[in-house]
C-alpha cells in the first residue's frame, strides 16, 4: 500500500503489542509519518510497560526507530493548528499527543490511523481511519 497516513500513538502501540487491528496498521507501514510528539508517546509507553533493562530499552529504541519509516519534527505551522484544535477538540478529552497528531494530518492533508473511536466524532475535515 502506498497511500500517506499519520500513525497515532495507539496504533504503533497495538502494532508493537500485537493487538486487534495491527494487521491494519502493518498494510500502512512503508509510507506512514508519525510525529516526533506521537514518536515521544509510543518510547514511554513502551519504557514503562515493556523494556524493562537499558539493553532492552536499546534494542526496542533501534527496532521501533526503524519499523518508523518517517518521523516528522514537530514544528511551529503544526504547534499552530494543534492550539487551534483545542477548543473543539476539549469535550472529547483529547490530549496534546491527539492534537499533535491531527496538526500533522491536517497539515499535510493526509489521513490518520488511530485505535481511539473517539476520534471518529471528530469533524475536522481530516479523514480519521480505526483499526478497530
Amino acid at each position: 500500500m502506498t497511500t500517506k497516513i499519520v500513525l497515532d500513538a495507539s496504533s504503533v502501540i497495538a502494532l508493537i503489542n500485537r493487538e486487534k487491528g495491527c494487521e491494519i496498521v502493518e498494510k500502512y507501514l512503508e509510507e506512514a509519518i508519525i510525529s516526533t510528539v506521537n514518536f515521544a508517546e509510543v518510547i514511554s509507553v513502551v519504557n514503562r510497560e515493556l523494556f524493562k533493562s537499558e539493553a532492552d530499552r536499546v534494542e526496542g529504541l533501534k527496532l521501533i526507530t526503524d519499523t518508523l519509516p518517517q518521523i516528522i519534527d514537530f514544528d511551529v505551522n503544526q504547534a499552530i493548528i494543534s492550539g487551534e484544535l483545542d477548543s473543539i477538540t476539549k469535550k472529547y478529552g483529547l490530549s496534546l499527543g491527539d492534537r499533535a497528531c491531527l496538526a500533522l494530518a491536517k497539515y499535510k492533508n493526509i489521513p490518520v490511523l488511530t485505535a481511539d473511536k473517539t476520534w471518529s466524532k471528530l469533524n475536522l475535515g481530516i479523514k480519521i481511519k480505526l483499526i478497530r
